[in-house]
């Protein structure tokens, strides 16, 4: 079972005069709602998270459901033999967590794992469905927040672009 989940820092609080409802995507991206985030296998009881408290939790969410999509580009999907990668890059550190998918299966493994730990393997449409509950939820969190981040239209084009399946 794939859990994943977020935490928003303390020590990297918004700006409070941010109006959310009129912020652009470079803001929201990168500038708001800095935490950590983790991605749990529940049944090994391992997961791959962050511990810097400065990850943008809003940016991991939107990247992880763009990566989903892009190591899903082979048409035989399940049935490819073919090696897919993508990766998200923390921008303030050197640090990735790499995706690797093969058959229906992906691997993600992250550069500050220790050596020889085995990567974190989902099944592809697993991890569609639970990136996008991740997002929607956690829009549903950071709206209930913050004033006006329901109203913001780059949030609804960002829902749009990745339902609920």
């Amino acid at each position: 079972m794939l859990d994943i989940g977020y935490s928003l820092s303390r020590r990297f609080p918004d700006p409070p005069q941010t109006d959310y409802r009129r912020a652009d995507v470079r803001a929201l991206r990168h500038d708001l709602f800095c935490g950590d985030v983790y991605l749990a296998d529940t049944k090994a009881d391992r997961e791959i998270s962050t511990a810097w408290g400065w990850v943008p939790v809003l940016d991991f969410a939107w990247a992880l459901c763009d990566i989903v999509e892009e190591i899903d580009r082979d048409p035989r999907g399940n049935r490819s033999a073919n090696r897919q990668y993508s990766e998200i890059d923390f921008t303030e550190s050197t640090d990735r967590m790499i995706f690797e998918r093969r058959f229906g299966w992906v691997d993600v493994e992250a550069d500050w794992m220790a050596e020889g730990e085995p990567a974190l393997t989902f099944g592809h449409r697993l991890l569609r469905r639970e990136a996008r509950d991740f997002l929607h939820d956690l829009i549903a969190d950071l709206s209930d927040m913050h004033e006006g981040l329901g109203d913001n239209p780059a949030i609804w084009t960002l829902q749009a672009k990745f339902p609920r399946l």
